[in-house]
């Protein structure tokens, strides 16, 4: 797996040097920066979400907030050295981390649309209804949403669904605050790394930034994180101090035991699961331009393939989201290997073989040590959930 996001993610730099040589030819009016700040959002936040809280309840607070502002930081310091060697060669991408990440929004919705339609449904049955079969619901969900929004052409158009995602999530982290008031740690770093990896959306984002400029993709960058970490920061901590130790690996399903027919809960079910399906398209993006470049090259665009392709990426996530057990899993699994390889390990190894600064100056050793410190992240984390698992519950 990570022989292939290597080989992938060193592709999709071809791609994004024709991005800024056809910009540089044909320059239409682009994104705004408002709509490139909420796409690049919608790219951070998710799933990851609702997983913060339960690495908050096996590091404490003090140790969670910690590690949020490191891991943020140093996202936020990965993405600056992208930028820098994409004005001299172009964009990475990876597919088998896209699609990982795709699947974690899918589970959720797999997971939570069930309960949260007998919720509103103030049915008492649990027997055979269609619309509690989780499965059957991501697949129509997918058919009648997902797909057609993934096979827009220009990820420019996702920007109004992006805020529409943003609001949802401000709407779930206001009610976490307000639920708060009235009522293990190998998992936390990668857990946080899977929640701020929004690297893939990074540069369809720049290319179709109106007046493209790296200074101005940095700033998108930062505004995007920052708010991503206030509302990170604050759903975790209240979801933690909601539960405490009790608090599950997916946060709803601790308000799902404590409140079930809860009116406020289930707004907050409906909001998150709203945000989280509009992220599905602009994940799935990228990973139609990578699969496209490294199967067809740089050939003119054409409806066939890009059809194929975007029904053939949403199968795949699909089958993958289905069969997932638990989303702690692919919080674990996904942060420490693919996840941690992109938002630290991939962005320094490019910067260090790209560059030609001097491996003395301040961007080289802050390259080396993203490398050094994601492959300790990633090797320690995955041994510590791959014996837990052998180990059992």
């Amino acid at each position: 797996m990570i022989m292939i996001d290597l080989a992938l993610f060193h592709g999709m730099f071809l791609f994004s040097l024709l991005c800024v040589q056809g910009a540089a030819t044909i320059r239409t009016r682009g994104a705004s920066f408002a709509s490139s700040v909420f796409n690049l959002m919608n790219a951070i936040m998710g799933s990851g979400i609702l997983g913060l809280a339960y690495a908050m309840a096996h590091t404490g607070i003090i140790g969670f907030c910690i590690l949020l502002v490191g891991v943020s930081c140093l996202a936020a310091y990965s993405i600056h050295l992208l930028l820098k060697i994409c004005d001299q060669t172009g964009e990475r991408l990876t597919i088998d981390t896209l699609l990982n990440s795709m699947s974690s929004y899918l589970f959720i919705l797999k997971s939570e649309l069930p309960a949260a339609i007998n919720s509103f449904s103030n049915s008492e049955n649990t027997g055979g209804a269609w619309y509690e079969d989780g499965r059957l619901l991501l697949i129509i969900i997918t058919l009648c949403i997902v797909l057609p929004l993934s096979i827009l052409p220009k990820i420019g158009f996702l920007g109004y669904t992006s805020s529409l995602a943003f609001f949802f999530m401000v709407y779930f982290t206001v009610v976490l605050c307000f639920a708060s008031c009235v009522l293990q740690s190998a998992y936390a770093i990668p857990t946080m790394a899977f929640s701020f990896l929004c690297h893939t959306a990074v540069l369809p984002i720049y290319c179709e930034l109106d007046r493209p400029t790296k200074a101005r993709m940095q700033n998108v960058t930062n505004v995007g994180i920052s708010l991503s970490f206030l509302l990170y920061l604050i759903s975790a901590l209240f979801g933690y101090l909601t539960f405490y130790a009790h608090v599950e690996s997916e946060l709803l399903l601790s308000y799902d035991r404590y409140l079930p027919r809860d009116v406020l809960v289930m707004t907050v079910r409906l909001a998150i699961l709203l945000s989280v399906l509009l992220t599905v398209p602009l994940i799935h993006f990228p990973a139609r331009k990578a699969a496209i470049l490294i199967l067809f090259g740089g050939r003119p665009f054409s409806w066939w393939i890009h059809t194929i392709a975007t029904l053939v990426i949403l199968g795949v996530v699909l089958l993958m989201a289905i069969f997932v057990p638990d989303i702690r899993n692919v919080f674990g699994v996904v942060g420490s290997t693919t996840s941690s390889c992109l938002l630290f390990v991939f962005p320094g190894i490019f910067y260090l073989k790209i560059s030609n600064q001097n491996f003395r100056s301040f961007d080289s050793i802050g390259a080396i040590f993203l490398v050094v410190f994601g492959l300790i992240v990633g090797v320690f984390s995955f041994s510590v959930i791959v014996i837990t698992w052998v180990q059992g519950p």
